[in-house]
């Protein structure tokens, strides 16, 4: 499905952007180009990166520095 009709950017075009490390709306628009014309993608991008990325970026465990937790 299309998200961007400015770019012709799909929903598969900002996932893969996700995967390969976009965080952010513009990282997004620097990959596929979603979001960088008129904007009204950006919440559904938004949207994109929130669902997809639990997938691709796994949430880490944090240490603290005395090593208990």
């Amino acid at each position: 499905m299309y998200v961007c009709l400015c770019t012709g950017a799909t929903t598969q075009a900002v996932a893969d952007a996700v995967a390969s490390g976009a965080t952010t709306c513009n990282q997004v628009a620097a990959h596929c180009g979603a979001g960088l014309d008129c904007g009204r993608c950006r919440r559904t991008v938004q949207a994109i990166i929130a669902a997809e990325r639990p997938r691709g970026c796994p949430e880490r465990e944090v240490v603290s520095s005395s090593g208990r937790g």
